[in-house]
């Protein structure tokens, strides 16, 4: 049976968490009843990796396992890892939808260590260096961090990441630290599972060296690492930017598209840039959404712009999994929209289970939006693009838009859950677990995979070191 204690075996008592994080919860197993009778009741894509059987059992040894004394530290790790296994990209302990004292407890005060990295053939190479050694440098290759290879790291990391089906390039990307999020995946899970202390010790074989190193460096705060973060939708300017990189090329770089709280107007952006790109007569468009998971769907008003008739969507059908919340649950649940709670006649039942929803017309198809675009163009694809930016790079596709350049998308073809959501408080713990409400199911079957790019790109140590963007520079020719 696995446990937080079995991996930290061996190591030294320093290396453990503040007291804080040693209280133990006492018998928190019947939130495991709320939590799977919340799931079998609401969650629409339960069963799509797995049988009732299956997830069944996985339910009673969560709640055996929470039965036991344990620190809220842990319980966290056992939801965590359990929630994984619905191989749902929107399916998680959502670090954001966390109560303030959950995330004072569990989050904001780790050590971290102290760069940011993207994972390279499973190798951890140094993209941006927050600490004061040189050796840091981009382009680095840290082997090791206190006495465990980066390799067992993310081998013991990547059973936490959320994502859709076998997508583990996906679970790679999250497990990545870009300062594309607030709270990144790979601080929490490395943070509670290893909790670095003061300094952690390297084995780091710097960039242009075949020589391994050996040195410590202290790590960091969280305030230190979002000093590098890419701009936020919260801070209500600006998101994305229009550049000319070349004569009669227009860059539009989208780096972020969870602009439900933002104030900013982004429809009128693309209106003024498309406008812009019209009157400046650009023949080729480069539409840049690496890192970028997803949000609205900003993608639609781009793909608008590139279009004469309007175009279908691929027939993915809607479904729920309820018309109505029963009463029972609803104490637990918290959302934005009370109209989630009850579908009404727009949930009609099927056979099997499910109800089929209807009640968004517009969503059918994406209607022509002027100036039309009608030069050359380029997106710019990563494994982060997991949800709209998933489903945006299937329309360019699927409808010969323009090609995709970089690497394969996050996401799932056999289609993903997520559309509208639940936060399903857990009282005894004090933990919350997201809910997807509406699953998307192809019309006949589909590969257990993302998006294929045109033109595959991979990220090499050796860009990496020398600052150089090898997708972009071949979008831009």
């Amino acid at each position: 049976m696995w446990s937080r204690r079995s991996v930290l075996l061996g190591a030294s008592a320093a290396a453990l968490a503040p007291s804080a994080w040693d209280e133990e919860l006492g018998d928190v197993s019947g939130d495991i009843a709320i939590l799977r009778d919340a799931y079998e009741t609401l969650h629409p894509g339960l069963y799509r990796y797995a049988t009732p059987r299956e997830m069944g059992a996985r339910f009673d040894a969560l709640a055996r396992a929470w039965s036991r004394p344990q620190s809220r530290a842990e319980a966290y790790l056992l939801l965590s890892r359990f929630l994984a296994t619905v191989k749902c990209g929107h399916t998680y302990a959502n670090f954001y939808n966390q109560s303030e004292a959950v995330q004072a407890e569990l989050f904001d005060a780790q050590r971290l260590l102290p760069f940011q990295f993207a994972w390279i053939n499973g190798r951890m190479v140094a993209l941006a260096n927050q600490s004061r050694d040189a050796r840091l440098a981009r382009g680095a290759e840290v082997v090791s961090v206190d006495g465990r290879s980066t390799v067992s790291i993310l081998r013991t990391l990547t059973p936490y990441a959320r994502a859709d089906g076998s997508n583990d390039a996906k679970r790679r990307a999250l497990l990545e630290v870009r300062g594309l999020d607030r709270y990144e995946t790979f601080d929490v899970f490395y943070g509670l599972l290893y909790r670095p202390g003061a300094s952690v010790r390297l084995r780091v074989r710097p960039a242009g060296s075949s020589r391994v190193e050996t040195f410590e460096v202290a790590t960091i705060d969280l305030a230190t690492r979002r000093s590098l973060i890419v701009a936020e939708p919260e801070d209500n300017g600006p998101v994305w930017t229009l550049t000319y990189p070349r004569a009669q090329t227009a860059l539009l770089t989208m780096p972020n598209w969870a602009l439900y709280h933002s104030e900013w107007d982004w429809r009128g952006f693309l209106d003024q840039s498309f406008a812009e790109i019209a009157a400046r007569n650009v023949t080729k468009l480069v539409v840049d959404v690496r890192g970028n998971e997803g949000g609205n769907d900003c993608g639609d008003l781009v793909a608008a712009r590139l279009i004469d008739a309007p175009i279908a969507r691929e027939g993915y059908a809607r479904r729920t999994r309820y018309r109505q919340t029963p009463e029972r649950l609803n104490q637990y649940l918290d959302t934005w929209d009370r109209s989630f709670r009850n579908w009404g006649d727009d949930a009609v039942p099927r056979d099997d289970g499910f109800y089929d929803l209807r009640g968004e017309a517009d969503v059918d198809q994406i209607e022509p939006l002027g100036p039309r675009f009608r030069g050359d163009v380029d997106v710019l694809i990563d494994s982060q693009n997991s949800s709209a930016t998933f489903q945006f790079a299937s329309c360019i596709k699927t409808n010969r838009l323009g090609r995709l350049i970089g690497a394969p998308t996050g996401g799932n073809q056999r289609g993903i859950n997520g559309g509208a959501f639940f936060f399903l408080r857990l009282p005894a713990s004090g933990l919350e677990a997201d809910v997807p409400l509406i699953a998307r199911f192809p019309p006949a079957p589909k590969p257990d995979a993302g998006i294929a790019p045109d033109v595959e790109i991979a990220l090499t140590r050796e860009d990496i070191a020398a600052g150089r963007d090898a997708a972009l520079e071949f979008a831009l020719g």
